[in-house]
């Protein structure tokens, strides 16, 4: 139930993920729940997010994640109508339609990352894509974190 993308990271299957994320722009704006949870009404975001975890709480007790997690028809659907909700600008105010044919028309017909594969995770979609991955350090807990004597001084200042 936390909007904290370190819960999300907890099953070692969203490594790769949450690094990929980690190092794009979509982490100064955006966290889990703001692409992946539905932002229609509080009641609905709430049902999702049970459903949700529920099922990835099952797959991974029972050891049965894949190798390439992929979306869900209903996951696929709240991205989508989260894109559009957040880039609304971009995706109705393009002032120049000529690189892709029917870009004006399919412009919210088709899923987002049909063109944007990219977007916010990278080229990196599995576990075994990634040598010696490891979980992120948490950043929440100073008193855990090696921080250099230099990085200290100037932290200070």
């Amino acid at each position: 139930m936390s909007d904290d993308p370190q819960a999300c990271v907890n099953c070692h299957v969203m490594t790769p993920v949450y690094n990929s994320w980690m190092h794009s722009s979509h982490r100064e704006w955006a966290k889990c729940n703001d692409c992946h949870v539905p932002h229609d009404n509080i009641f609905n975001t709430y049902y999702f997010k049970a459903k949700d975890g529920l099922y990835h709480a099952s797959v991974f007790t029972m050891r049965a994640e894949p190798d390439v997690i992929e979306m869900q028809k209903a996951s696929q659907e709240v991205v989508q109508d989260n894109c559009i909700r957040c880039h609304v600008q971009q995706v109705t105010q393009v002032k120049y339609d000529g690189w892709i044919e029917d870009h004006r028309e399919n412009r919210t017909g088709r899923q987002c990352w049909s063109c944007h594969k990219q977007v916010p995770h990278g080229s990196v979609h599995g576990l075994s894509t990634i040598k010696f991955n490891i979980a992120p350090i948490p950043t929440d807990r100073e008193d855990e974190l090696v921080i250099p004597e230099w990085m200290q001084e100037q932290i200070k200042k």
